[in-house]
């Protein structure tokens, strides 16, 4: 039983030392922990870095402003202006071109009035200009024809006259058809008188057709009445006898 004992003393022995170690290591810590003169980590970061001021700082600004929109508020309200002014600059712009536009409508509203004004002196103008040529398209020959008038006065005059001279009558006859036939020149009217020429429908209407010796087929052989065209436009067909 002896040894028995001894082991128990032994073990007893030993238990009290390891607890003493043990509890000597703890108070080491907590010494080591809740020494006086000692600063924690943070708390030496924060008094002797610059950067954990700037830090701390940073955590004032988000506590102000808590969702973080500080500086896209910025830059929103700076895009906000410049479209303000852009859009001001734009309306300017506009109102500059209104005036342009205006005055530009303005000036073709009074050329618009103005040639309106032109065509509409310009047709009266035309209209009284056919008006008096209607009115006075025969003046000139009209002026022409007075002399042959006068000369078939003094003719009728001289024949109803006792001492008439037959001779003297013909010869103022004679004298008042040049004096015709200068004045239907003068305004281009031109005798159609197509004796031994081939017969033209166009300008000859045929009377008769008779059979001639020496005349081949559809020649004139004789005129019955003088045809005249005016600026080569037939007034009045010759009557003409044909051969057959």
């Amino acid at each position: 039983m002896m040894p028995d004992n001894k082991d128990t003393s032994d073990t007893t022995g030993q238990e009290p030392a390891n607890e003493e170690i043990i509890d000597s290591s703890d108070n080491e810590v907590d010494a080591g922990a809740e020494q006086p003169g000692q600063v924690s980590d943070i708390d030496a970061q924060s008094v002797i870095d610059p950067e954990g001021q700037i830090e701390s700082d940073e955590s004032v600004s988000e506590e102000e402003d808590p969702l973080g929109f500080g500086d896209d508020r910025m830059t929103a309200d700076d895009a906000d202006a410049d479209a303000e002014a852009e859009d001001e600059d734009e309306v300017t712009v506009l109102q500059r071109q209104l005036v342009e536009a205006e005055s530009k409508s303005a000036d073709y509203w009074d050329r618009l009035l103005r040639l309106q004004a032109d065509m509409e002196n310009q047709r009266k103008r035309a209209q009284n200009d056919v008006t008096k040529a209607r009115k006075f398209a025969l003046e000139g020959i009209v002026g022409d024809l007075l002399p042959v008038k006068d000369s078939l006065e003094l003719g009728l005059a001289a024949a109803a006259a006792e001492d008439a001279d037959p001779k003297s009558i013909v010869e103022g006859a004679e004298l008042t058809l040049k004096i015709l036939a200068q004045v239907l020149e003068k305004n281009n009217v031109v005798e159609v008188n197509p004796v031994d020429e081939k017969f033209n429908p166009e300008f000859h209407q045929a009377m008769s057709m008779q059979e001639v010796e020496g005349k081949p087929a559809n020649i004139v052989t004789g005129v019955m009445q003088k045809g005249y065209t005016l600026n080569d436009r037939l007034v009045r067909p010759a009557l003409v006898m044909v051969s057959k």
